[in-house]
């Protein structure tokens, strides 16, 4: 069988993904777990800020590994030691955690650093592919982030190497967001604008039709009133409530045409809110997560695309909430 450039092609991404993937899995498998304990207490112990090192494509590994410290509740930045050397280094201040990546451990600018962290009292946690190396034998902790080769057919682009460290980078920051309990909630916070954070943050209060745009009528109100009441709301729905505000039903649209369907022309002038609606429907509370509510909404065998919204404290109808608001705000 022939094989065309296409199929040659898919089948040489899929070595070399198995290439990194088959690193990482041997790297977790010599790890030194001494020394991960070590550099696990660190960190956790840190009163300042995690500070990431690294120089070229160790350091744009260095930067996505602050990035992830910081999203999952630990402060972390990143300083290039060129721009350390030269002013930089003020950043740095005791309490710090140093974690420096180099796969050489003789990076010039990384080694001409070192003494200045040691000066300073920072604990430094070295990822390196030799143990051998400068950076090895100066840090108090040293992670094992060695490869036999690299992606590259030339073994000499930074591919693999920079694939452990960076799962290593993560594996540390996960393994510190775990120890402080960070929960989901707290996870958004820090993610507010993103999908997750709203469907972590956003409550059904944040996104409901309350006040005096939650259109309301008494069971007693002629279907006139309805219709008047669902098109000044424009919601394509209105609550049915006692006199104490609390629900006894729903009015969608698609209740009010089926409900003059089914009468005869001369006594639809009689009908009345608590002959069109439907009783005792499905609601949420505003404190509810609104993606809690998208959920309840869709998955069932009949959608819903408005939901009353009732208070869970004293049983008021205090909103509506419409599938629509739901999608359109990105959840």
């Amino acid at each position: 069988m022939t094989l065309t450039p296409e199929h040659a092609n898919a089948l040489g991404v899929v070595e070399l993904l198995k290439l990194e993937a088959d690193a990482i899995t041997r790297c977790a498998e010599r790890i030194d777990h001494e020394q991960v304990g070590r550099a696990v207490e660190l960190l956790a112990a840190c009163r300042g800020k995690v500070v990431l090192l690294g120089v070229g494509k160790s350091g744009i590994v260095a930067r996505k590994i602050a990035a992830t410290f910081t999203s999952t509740g630990t402060s972390a930045v990143y300083l290039h030691p060129s721009d350390g050397l030269h002013g930089d280094l003020g950043i740095v201040t005791a309490g710090d955690v140093a974690i420096a990546l180099s796969n050489s451990g003789e990076t010039d600018e990384l080694i001409a650093l070192l003494p200045y962290l040691k000066h300073r009292g920072v604990p430094l946690i070295a990822v390196v592919g030799n143990l051998r190396s400068t950076l090895a034998r100066s840090a108090g902790v040293v992670l094992d982030a060695a490869v036999d080769q690299e992606a590259c057919p030339f073994n000499l682009a930074p591919t693999t190497s920079t694939t452990v460290a960076l799962a290593l980078g993560d594996a540390l920051a996960i393994m510190l967001m775990q120890l402080k309990g960070l929960t989901p909630e707290d996870f958004a916070l820090n993610h507010p604008a993103g999908r997750l954070g709203k469907r972590l943050s956003l409550k059904v209060f944040d996104l409901m039709h309350g006040g005096a745009d939650n259109p309301l009528v008494s069971p007693q109100a002629s279907w006139i009133e309805v219709v008047t009441t669902i098109s000044r709301g424009g919601l394509g729905a209105v609550s049915v409530v006692n006199e104490g505000e609390r629900l006894v039903g729903i009015i969608t649209d698609g209740d009010l045409r089926r409900a003059v369907q089914q009468v005869e022309p001369e006594k639809i002038s009689g009908l009345r809110a608590e002959q069109i609606m439907t009783p005792e429907p499905v609601t949420v509370a505003p404190s509810l997560l609104a993606y809690s509510a998208l959920q309840l909404m869709e998955n069932r065998p009949s959608q819903i695309s408005v939901l009353p919204v009732v208070d869970d404290t004293d049983g008021r109808c205090v909103g509506l909430l419409r599938l629509h608001d739901i999608v359109r705000n990105g959840l």
